[in-house]
């Protein structure tokens, strides 16, 4: 089984609280993507998880690939399956665009199927929430509006327009982001409603360009061509446009030191069309 594993963009990012926990409680609008990394799954018959190729700076047992795969083996029917998995990464790490639980979303899902599990998805949501707030709204397959520490999901049809996604070449990290003392954490709630028509901002995003000069140079050069955003904790920054070509046009002009993608906006995650397109083809 080969399944796209896509990007997310938070259209905005509100702190609301903080929880007695350490986590904290946020509004968000997660809004699905095109731009996807692949990965590859082949049962193997040795209860064994691979994963290829390596990522040197990430040790097999910290992968939330490798981690998905070990929360769903006691769910198999055949105990006896692991399997070995193929990893074609576009989506850069520490952007903020949600590789990482996208991967392990993507892993319950295909091995829901492959190792016959049949976890309804609440329950996949469920187990892929220990690995981050993030990984339920892949899961689930939607965009959608979110609350709680962003496991709270309505979904949502949203306008589906293009993006231009900019990566400064910097890591962001998430607990220096929420750990700052300077970080908004007392934002209003608001309703859906609310949302859809007036949007937000990200609380986050004084806080990274605070620490990271970056971002903050791309952010200053991408909101001189709109209304430029930041997406979750990470070092990515957006902006739509309505008209591909537009954006295809300032791709071409953003400084080659930054990495630079156009996608487009869905509402459907496309890991969910390609598995109920290959489920189809192999009944029986």
């Amino acid at each position: 089984m080969k399944l796209p594993s896509p990007a997310k963009l938070n259209l905005f990012l509100h702190i609301t609280g903080r929880r007695d926990d350490g986590y904290h409680n946020l509004q968000t609008l997660f809004q699905l993507t095109d731009f996807c990394d692949t990965l590859e799954f082949v049962i193997n018959e040795e209860d064994r998880i691979s994963i290829s190729p390596e990522i040197a700076e990430l040790p097999l047992e910290e992968n939330l690939i490798f981690k998905a795969a070990k929360l769903l083996m006691p769910y198999r029917q055949n105990l006896c399956f692991g399997v070995d998995i193929v990893l074609e990464k576009q989506l850069p790490m520490g952007g903020g665009i949600g590789g990482g639980s996208s991967n392990a979303a993507t892993t319950l899902l295909a091995l829901n199927t492959l190792w016959h599990c049949d976890l309804p998805l609440e329950k996949l949501a469920e187990i892929g929430l220990q690995l981050g707030a993030d990984v339920p709204v892949f899961v689930m397959g939607e965009s959608a509006f979110a609350e709680g520490v962003g496991e709270r999901l309505q979904p949502i049809q949203l306008e589906t327009p293009y993006f231009l996604i900019i990566k400064p070449n910097c890591h962001v990290s998430t607990v220096q982001i929420f750990t700052d003392k300077h970080l908004t954490r007392d934002t209003p709630p608001i309703k859906i409603s609310h949302a859809l028509e007036l949007g937000g901002h990200n609380d986050c995003l004084d806080v990274v360009i605070k620490h990271n000069s970056e971002v903050n140079e791309a952010y200053l050069w991408l909101k001189n061509h709109g209304d430029a955003k930041l997406t979750g904790t990470g070092a990515c920054l957006f902006l739509a446009f309505d008209d591909q070509k537009d954006a295809e046009q300032l791709k071409a002009s953003t400084p080659e030191k930054w990495q630079a993608r156009v996608c487009r906006g869905c509402n459907i995650s496309p890991t969910h069309t390609a598995l109920n397109q290959w489920i189809e083809k192999n009944k029986g």
